[in-house]
């Protein structure tokens, strides 16, 4: 049921010290459903399969999300162009149709709609601060004829840029969130947690954090930084985080997209629900109330989330009217030995196996150390030929 009256706001809530969850990572949950290309992410299924984005919004709303962000990461008309968007769907229409569904189903609860844009190609293609500031201004026009709630600048690798995003995002004087997608070492070009988080709070951010990339604990690791340098500096602003759902202890400064498992083997990674209790606990006692996911996270996660978090909020969400209390549905199991595992502290302490022998616990990032304006960065609208691959092969020292 919908509340009655008018929405609390995402700053009224914060500044409450009410805990906001979000939800989960759209372009993965969507790609394994057969609704979105790996590679390029661009997120066109809110126009081309409008249903399968609807159901997974609802299936993180009854999980206990309080924002529906837009189904927009990557929806840029240079990206869309860039990774061959070849389906009758503007730019426009991918974007007005992500916030209707996002404003459809957070109308059933009460929950928020963020509009987000993300990192670009012509920022990586080092075109200049007016041509990627326009990029931003086009999906804000339709944000701002939408009537969204409040704002993210998401998914950033490089603080400028970031920055940049927010100021566009300031001028239509909803409420701005910020999040890079960089660990403790900080952006691509060695920017440092703390100092990133400065300059985005002084280029307009009310909310700053860390999305993406890295796991959960890495990404409150990074978070708690933020803090301490927003607090030297003697400013003021929320926090949020929303890790992967994958373990990356050996992740690199650029994260799991340099895993060799990325992005089709990662499921051995994956966090249990058990895993997002601890995560969701340990973010709160730093100091972050808007606590939810990106890549890897499906709805049973946020589920988890917002039953850690119930005794904080007052109420646990209503996929849990099933799933019982720490699996307390278990205690129905027609085996005793699983009826006994029906506690918290057998869960907390159990150390899943992997059921793979010999597979190793991690992998060797591979480490390529370009950023922004090196030549394999520059943008190009056709697939990578063969040539190009001999080449990066080789570049690589592999024998693939």
């Amino acid at each position: 049921m919908a509340p009655v009256g008018p929405k609390k706001g995402i700053l009224e809530r914060l500044d409450a010290g009410e805990i906001v969850i979000g939800d989960g990572g759209f372009v993965f949950a969507l790609e394994k459903r057969g609704y979105v290309k790996a590679g390029p992410w661009t997120p066109e299924a809110a126009a081309e399969h409008p249903e399968a984005v609807r159901q997974l919004h609802r299936e993180f709303l009854r999980a206990g999300s309080n924002v529906m962000q837009t189904f927009t990461f990557y929806a840029s008309d240079d990206k869309l162009e860039n990774r061959g968007n070849t389906l009758s769907f503007t730019g426009q229409q991918i974007n007005e149709a992500a916030c209707d569904l996002a404003r459809e189903v957070a109308n059933e609860g009460d929950a928020l709609v963020a509009g987000g844009v993300s990192q670009t190609p012509s920022y990586l293609s080092c075109k200049s601060e007016d041509e990627v500031k326009a990029v931003f201004k086009k999906q804000l026009d339709v944000f701002i004829k939408k009537n969204v709630d409040f704002l993210i600048a998401e998914y950033f690798e490089h603080v400028e840029e970031a920055e940049w995003a927010v100021q566009v995002l300031k001028t239509s004087g909803k409420p701005v969130a910020a999040t890079l997608c960089i660990g403790p070492e900080g952006d691509l070009n060695g920017v440092g947690p703390g100092d990133c988080a400065v300059r985005l709070v002084k280029a307009g951010a009310q909310i700053v954090g860390v999305n993406c990339h890295f796991d959960p604990m890495t990404c409150v690791k990074t978070v708690k930084l933020m803090k301490e340098g927003v607090e030297r500096a003697g400013l003021k602003v929320h926090y949020m985080v929303q890790p992967l759902a994958y373990h990356t202890p050996d992740c690199n400064c650029q994260g799991f997209i340099d895993l060799p498992e990325f992005p089709f083997a990662l499921e051995p990674r994956i966090l249990t629900r058990w895993d997002m209790h601890k995560y969701a606990r340990e973010a709160y006692k730093v100091g972050i109330r808007y606590i939810g996911g990106c890549c890897g996270f499906e709805p049973y996660h946020v589920r988890a989330i917002a039953e850690e978090l119930a005794p904080e909020r007052g109420f646990l969400p209503a996929a849990s009217e099933k799933h019982g209390n720490w699996g307390s549905g278990l205690e129905m199991h027609t085996k005793p030995w699983v009826r006994a595992r029906a506690r918290r502290d057998y869960w907390e302490k159990l150390k899943p196996a992997s059921g793979r022998p010999k597979c190793p616990s991690m992998s060797t990032p591979d480490s390529w150390g370009v950023t922004k304006g090196h030549t394999d960065l520059m943008q190009q609208k056709e697939a990578t030929t063969q040539e190009q691959l001999k080449q990066l092969f080789q570049k690589a020292g592999t024998n693939n």
